[in-house]
């Protein structure tokens, strides 16, 4: 399935940077980051549950928000890009 997740944590204390760092390392562990705070990550279901399970442990719940959007396994039909285009698109194939 695919996953958007969004984030925004609060950076106003040297911590609140750290867990920006830190969700951001997570999330490009498992996605590809198509804006700033934004991740496209395809995921089974037993990774899914584990990386909610990761990502609850890394914020602060007081100060800072995840938000996760289920695409599904039909995403490439509910993504409409306009504008700049990452380099590699999720779910497409890798060339090295």
């Amino acid at each position: 399935m695919l996953l958007l997740i969004t984030y925004d944590v609060n950076t106003t204390t040297p911590a609140g940077a750290k867990r920006l760092r830190n969700v951001a390392k997570q999330c490009e562990k498992v996605g590809i980051r198509v804006q700033n705070s934004v991740f496209e990550v395809l995921v089974d279901g037993a990774q899914w549950v584990q990386l909610k399970a990761k990502l609850e442990k890394l914020i602060d719940p007081e100060n800072d928000s995840i938000r996760i959007y289920r695409l599904g396994n039909s995403y490439e039909h509910k993504i409409e890009t306009m504008g700049k285009v990452p380099l590699i698109q999720t779910g497409g194939p890798i060339i090295l």
